[in-house]
């Protein structure tokens, strides 16, 4: 509606079409729609020629008016100034359709002004589009390929593979039947290869995505054999990173080299880095020297980060000292391209400029600014500890020239980092007073290096349990650092250490409160609350820990364990099998899945996790001694006894894993294996009753002649038992009524008395109970019996009784079961 409007320009002239609307009476056509000639002028060709108007401003020649009734006259405007469109000099002005703003044709005929043309009416539809039209197909179709095109990309953004794959296949079949339906209609001039490029890339991009390695290169080829597509070598740079994750190192190199080629030299930046990946390449193959060549070149040209570390790598694998120590040099010159700290801190009290910089401080600039100093520090910190100990003589001179050279450059403040893993490597090679000489150097130096050190310090004192001097550098650790989680969690320790779990539990949420993610404070919280019994609370940190760390066995073993303390066995159980799928040859984990499901009477399972556990850690005495005493519940003695024998392998002072084996071999019915390892344990231990009880009752049933000997033995040793007892029960009646006189109460031991008189009691009345001779060994295993074996070197170290142990001694010596009426006359 606008675009017959134009403005004419502020000049100081006067204006050029002032008075055109100004009102003639000798003008008015009012009366001319009744005119009959006039009205038949209009409707002729001549009526409808177009005007002649005016192109150069500011001319004042006459323009002649054609009128209805044929005459041309030159008029002039009201103000004496000539109309515009005359012949000038006799040359023809000519035609122009630029109107000036405001007049028209029918400003003369005495109408409004109307510039905008707003009486004409409103302006007419639009065209309807023709969708049945080839070339709004094709619109359409194109519009959809780009589409899928973008949604195959956010797909792979929000990380599902899958269906970013299928976006960008969906996207090419519609680019062929677009490029198909182009062909029909237009020339093959007019396809849009950036839309065949576009779609082909992507595809081939999530072919690598989702590792279809051949897809992927096929697509690329296609691209890269065609010579249509401009820059299409770079792409051979992926092709080469595919090769490299196939480990397909020639190749690789090949298309890194090819693309080398084919990039022109003014793209620097993409030249270094496929040099790189050049050099990366050659590592892998071993073939350090073209490696050294490749980061030579870079650290030439445009030396970074990563390069000169690789560069230091390949000097270390070829073990050129010399080379180490300028590549080092040249890695601690690389220029950050950072800001200054001091660009932070604010120059005044204006709170605008302060709120200013407060608002910079953390932004994405600053953020990216920290990590690239970061990594560079990592590099260098990595690349000290891996040259020092092989420049020098001795690490800790190659530690002392890293140190020098690191103090002499942009990286001042990392000399005392690389101060303390001298330390921590002298920790490794359990030289510990050096690594606390090293570190009491830093008692003097500013708070965090000392409160670094203090910490280092009190870790190593704890570790060698002497808390008083890890409380006490823990304590200045705190003092220099109150900030510092490792410091606030080692002085937790150190209180945990003395059993104030309370006041450590305080010390391990200042930690954390300081430094959320501080893993260690979170679990030794855990374990504080375990120790409190605060199981609920206990849970709660170590869930939270494993949202943290998904993989650590230590936290998914707590979980369960503090679900086996809340008698919860079912998600103890499903915990551990979460364990078992992390450390599948944890031998105590698979234990104790099995002592579990033993307790929940699912023997099968609880066999097959004893069994894991015992091959994966064949040691394991109450492992062994399950496994035993299932195959003897399960009637399979011949298979008991290699577990019997493997126990009395490790505990070759225990005489009943060998009781247990000979035991095995008299219930398979091997009698005469019985009698010899019977006979080997009595000479190994001649002094164990039960050895020489199944000694005569086998010579007896066997008709040897050492029965004799055996029985007098026996009864020696019986004898000696008694006098034995009677002496230990008298002493102990004296001392009872002593400290009964003393202390006014006669009842202080008279339980264990009692017990003890009790238990002789039990057992003489079993013993008189049992049959004879004449009655086959396996007719009083499965009686009950309450007698224990005790081992003639002493008494062995206590420990929780499973329920597997209870059976194995309860049937051990079910054939103790034996009378005098069974010895001879």
């Amino acid at each position: 509606m606008m675009q017959n409007v134009h403005l004419a320009p502020e000049t100081d002239e006067d204006d050029l079409y002032s008075g055109y609307n100004d009102y003639n009476p000798t003008y008015d056509t009012e009366e001319l729609e009744n005119d009959t000639a006039f009205q038949q002028a209009v409707r002729t060709s001549h009526g409808r020629r177009p005007p002649i108007t005016a192109k150069i401003p500011n001319t004042a020649a006459t323009r002649p008016i054609a009128t209805g009734y044929g005459s041309k006259t030159s008029l002039t405007s009201s103000l004496g100034r000539p109309m515009t469109g005359a012949i000038q000099d006799g040359v023809a002005r000519p035609m122009t359709a630029v109107r000036a703003a405001g007049f028209t044709k029918a400003a003369l005929r005495g109408s409004a002004f109307d510039p905008l043309g707003q009486s004409r009416g409103p302006a007419p539809p639009l065209e309807a589009k023709n969708e049945d039209s080839p070339e709004e197909k094709i619109r359409q179709l194109e519009k959809k390929v780009n589409e899928l095109v973008e949604e195959s990309c956010i797909a792979n953004s929000c990380g599902d593979l899958k269906l970013a794959l299928e976006k960008a296949k969906d996207a090419g079949r519609k680019e062929r039947v677009l490029v198909r339906q182009r062909e029909q209609v237009t020339t093959p001039e007019n396809i849009n290869l950036d839309l065949t490029y576009s779609v082909l890339f992507n595809l081939a991009s999530q072919y690598s995505a989702n590792e279809m390695y051949a897809e992927a290169l096929n697509t690329y080829q296609v691209i890269v054999k065609n010579k249509m597509f401009s820059n299409a070598g770079r792409l051979k740079v992926n092709m080469g990173n595919i090769y490299l994750k196939q480990r397909n190192y020639s190749k690789a190199i090949k298309f890194y080299r090819m693309a080398l080629d084919q990039i022109p030299s003014v793209h620097k930046e993409m030249r270094i880095k496929i040099m790189q990946n050049i050099g990366v390449t050659f590592i892998k193959t071993g073939q350090y020297s073209d490696a050294i060549n490749s980061f030579e070149h870079i650290m030439s040209m445009a030396p970074n980060l990563k390069a000169g570390f690789n560069l230091i790598l390949s000097y270390f694998a070829v073990g050129d000292r010399e080379k180490m120590k300028k590549a080092f040099q040249k890695l601690i010159a690389v220029p950050l391209e950072i800001d200054e700290d001091d660009k932070y801190i604010s120059p005044s009290d204006d709170p605008h400029t302060n709120l200013v910089i407060e608002a910079i401080k953390n932004d994405h600039l600053r953020q990216m600014e920290r990590e690239r100093k970061a990594m560079a520090e990592k590099y260098i910190m990595t690349a000290a500890k891996l040259i020092a100990p092989v420049i020098e003589t001795s690490f800790a001179i190659g530690y002392d020239w890293c140190v020098e050279v690191v103090k002499a450059s942009q990286y001042v403040e990392l000399a005392n980092d690389l101060e303390i893993n001298k330390a921590i490597t002298y920790l490794r090679q359990k030289d510990f007073n050096q690594a606390v000489e090293t570190l009491k150097m830093f008692e003097k130096k500013d708070s965090r290096v000392k409160s670094a050190a203090a910490t280092n310090l009190s870790f190593l004192y704890y570790l060698e349990n002497e808390f008083t001097q890890a409380n006490s550098y823990a304590d200045l650790a705190v003092n220099s650092d109150r900030y510092n989680p490792s410091a606030l969690t080692n002085k937790g320790n150190t209180v945990f250490a003395n059993g104030d779990y309370e006041k450590a539990a305080e010390f391990y949420k200042e930690a954390l409160r300081n430094d959320s993610s501080c893993t260690e404070a979170l679990y030794n919280i855990g374990l504080t609350y375990k120790k409190l019994n605060r199981l609920d609370e206990a849970l709660d940190c170590f869930l939270k820990l494993h949202a943290i760390l998904r993989n650590s066995a230590q936290v998914l073993y707590q979980i369960a364990n503090v679900y086996e303390i809340m008698e919860d066995p079912n998600q103890s159980i499903e915990w551990l099998m979460q364990l078992i799928s992390v450390v599948p040859t944890d031998s105590r984990a698979l234990s104790k899945l099995g002592e579990l499901y033993d307790n929940e009477g699912d023997k099968s399972q609880a066999f097959q996790y004893y069994y894991e556990s015992y091959r994966y850690f064949p040691s394991n005495i109450e492992v062994i001694e399950w496994l035993g005493a299932y195959y003897i519940d399960t009637q399979f003695c011949e298979k008991a006894i290699k577990y019997f024998e493997r126990a009395a392998l490790i505990q070759p002072t225990q005489v009943k894993w060998q009781l247990m084996v000979a035991s095995c071999y008299r219930r398979s019915g091997n009698y005469q294996k019985a009698l010899d390892t019977y006979k080997e344990i009595h000479r190994k231990f001649p002094e164990n009753v039960e050895c020489l009880r199944f000694l005569v009752r086998l010579c007896t049933d066997i008709g040897l002649k050492e029965v004799q000997e055996y029985a007098t033995k026996l009864k020696r040793l019986e004898k000696m038992k008694e006098i034995r007892e009677q002496r230990i029960k008298s002493g102990r009646d004296i001392s009872g009524s002593a400290r009964s006189k003393r202390e006014g109460s006669s009842g202080s031991d008279s339980g264990q008395n009692s017990s003890s008189s009790s238990k002789g009691e039990r057992l003489s009345v079993k013993l008189r109970s049992l049959p004879g001779t004449n009655e086959p060994y396996e007719s009083s295993s499965n009686k009950e019996i309450d007698a224990s074996y005790v081992d003639p070197l002493g008494p062995q170290t206590e420990r929780p009784k499973t329920a597997a142990k209870k059976r194995i001694e309860d049937d051990d010596f079910a054939d103790e079961e034996l009378g005098d009426d069974l010895l001879p006359e």
